[in-house]
């Protein structure tokens, strides 16, 4: 029996929104397009919708569409027969007819060529393909599940992708979203990194911080490679903020997420408050990379508000959320 729970690690409410999403469109018969950016996680969704369908006893089969090269991708897709080019020298299966019974993932499907598209059109229509060099026609049945980091409407518009093969693979979208806009499932995703290949070691607070402060264009694919490396840098079990800061990725682009805008400044300071109900000045710095005066001025305003309260003193002092969620929310307006 299929694993039902989502490998996609996080609990942030748009992740948890997609998951539930997801769950409904599972145990459906409908064409699903996956929408998001690179490194957002989406075969690990497909592989959770077909682990909560119906066929989730049958085979998931990924073909990813900017991979193979375009003289290969329909032999890849529909196969081919023995002799049917230079080089066949014996019968190819296709993508389509070993996901017989199960689900097909066609991952970027925005980087497909028009004359493919019309192929794949065909075999969803139909239910039925060809392979390269034959001449009968093989029913198939497959679920079909597609993704792209492409804007397919805008592709559409240009001509560039058909507009009959969007609608039918766009019977139910989803859009993962990038893993900036996911708060705490950023450290949640480096934690499990590092109980999975590095047990020993762990990230400081303030490391967390940094993590959480940074935009990631990379997403998920980013973020791994910047704990792994940090975590095989890091001397000791602690992982510092120093030895972060030390990997390329940092290198002169540490800085607040999308610039001034408090909204979006504030938004992994959100996150502390929201996941802890306390917050230092120190946490502030290394969350959206303010000068120490600024950062103090910040929790004072908060204070002032009567948002949070100070507790400690000296370099001990710290701020807790007075009224929980309605201080998160104070956090989004103060800038």
């Amino acid at each position: 029996m299929a694993d039902r729970r989502p490998k996609i690690i996080g609990s942030s409410k748009g992740l948890r929104e997609v998951l539930a999403r997801a769950a409904r469109v599972a145990r459906t018969a409908v064409a699903v397009l996956i929408e998001g950016e690179s490194g957002t996680g989406k075969e690990l969704l497909a592989q959770h919708i077909h682990d909560l369908s119906p066929r989730a006893a049958g085979p998931l089969v990924t073909v990813n569409c900017a991979a193979i090269p375009k003289d290969l991708l329909e032999s890849e897709l529909f196969g081919h027969e023995r002799g049917a080019f230079t080089g066949a020298l014996a019968m190819k299966i296709g993508a389509f007819d070993r996901a017989h019974g199960g689900t097909l993932f066609l991952d970027e499907i925005g980087d497909m060529a028009l004359d493919h598209q019309a192929k794949v059109l065909r075999a969803i229509q139909e239910g039925e393909i060809q392979r390269v060099g034959g001449n009968a026609p093989r029913k198939v049945d497959v679920r079909i599940v597609a993704a792209t980091h492409r804007d397919l409407p805008a592709r559409t518009a240009e001509g560039s992708f058909r507009e009959d093969l969007y609608y039918r693979l766009a019977g139910y979208t989803l859009r993962l979203p990038p893993l900036r806009e996911r708060g705490r499932d950023i450290v949640a995703i480096a934690k499990a990194l590092l109980a999975r290949e590095f047990p020993a070691k762990f990230l400081s607070r303030a490391a967390q911080a940094l993590l959480l402060g940074y935009a990631w264009p990379g997403n998920v694919r980013e973020l791994e490679n910047v704990v792994r490396a940090a975590a095989i840098d890091a001397r000791g079990r602690r992982i510092s903020e120093k030895v972060v800061l030390a990997q390329p990725a940092f290198a002169g682009v540490a800085k607040p997420v999308t610039g001034p805008s408090a909204a979006a400044r504030l938004t992994a300071v959100r996150a502390f408050l929201e996941q802890r109900g306390r917050i230092a000045a120190a946490d502030v710095r290394a969350t959206v990379h303010l000068q120490k005066a600024q950062a103090h001025r910040l929790l004072a305003a908060w204070e002032r508000r009567g948002e949070i309260e100070r507790r400690g003193a000296g370099r001990s002092t710290y701020y807790v959320a007075i009224r929980g969620a309605e201080a998160a929310r104070a956090a989004r307006r103060c800038g």
